[in-house]
């Protein structure tokens, strides 16, 4: 076993309330925590507060790798067991190729730690303020579409590391895993739902835009910016 995948199980066996037998990882899951690991060795050489922990139970259809937050510290969510679905967005995909978008994935996560660490969740950056005025006879309807345009921007936020993150580490494999995410993103059903980052990936369509001198985060800064300037 790895050094980071030891690591990475030592954290599920501290952070799962389970008997001790049921804190083993799957195959399943120590696969996708392997592909993971230059996300999670990063997120330790950087100090983020990032703990690992699987669901002993998840919902059908979860997302397999989720970000949580909790006491000032980042929860990395495995959502694999009961979840038959959990590698549905890896459909068609060949298990050769499939770490690489792991990796990704996992990159993506971390972004929004870091957005909550940094005390940013949910803000615009600075000199950035709301446009337009949306109204509605129902309260809730205004607070829903209120979370889905802050989701949609994290999200957004988020791609644009990952993609600034394989740029950094992997560059001869941008094109690839910049053509599965806008594939994944153009399959959003409801257009401007809170999983529509289209604008974003498209910004960043040949990964020359990102900074490989700054780090991943800086990197994806100024893109995502640009998108909120064209309305995101």
């Amino acid at each position: 076993m790895s050094k980071s995948l030891l690591y990475a199980a030592a954290l599920v066996a501290a952070s799962l309330s389970l008997p001790s037998q049921a804190a083993q990882l799957t195959a399943q899951e120590s696969r996708w925590l392997r592909a993971a690991a230059p996300v999670l060795d990063y997120s330790k050489s950087i100090d983020m507060p990032v703990d690992i922990i699987v669901q002993p139970q998840a919902a059908a259809g979860a997302v397999p790798l989720a970000m949580g937050f909790a006491k000032g510290r980042c929860k990395l969510v495995l959502s694999m067991r009961g979840n038959p679905d959990a590698e549905k967005v890896l459909d068609k995909v060949p298990l050769a190729d499939q770490a690489l978008l792991i990796e990704a994935m996992a990159a993506h996560e971390l972004a929004h730690c870091w957005r909550y660490a940094q005390g940013e969740w949910h803000l615009l950056p600075a000199g950035f303020v709301e446009t337009g005025n949306e109204t509605s006879h129902d309260p809730a309807l205004l607070a829903a579409a209120k979370a889905m345009r802050d989701t949609r921007r994290e999200e957004g936020f988020a791609d644009l590391v990952a993609l600034a993150w394989i740029q950094r580490t992997q560059p001869g494999e941008y094109a690839r895993v910049h053509d599965w995410l806008s594939g994944v993103r153009g399959a959003v059903a409801v257009p401007h739902s809170g999983h529509d980052t289209r604008a974003w990936v498209k910004l960043a369509g040949n990964g020359k835009q990102f900074d490989s001198r700054l780090t991943p985060f800086e990197a994806a800064d100024a893109l995502w910016r640009e998108g909120l300037l064209h309305g995101d």
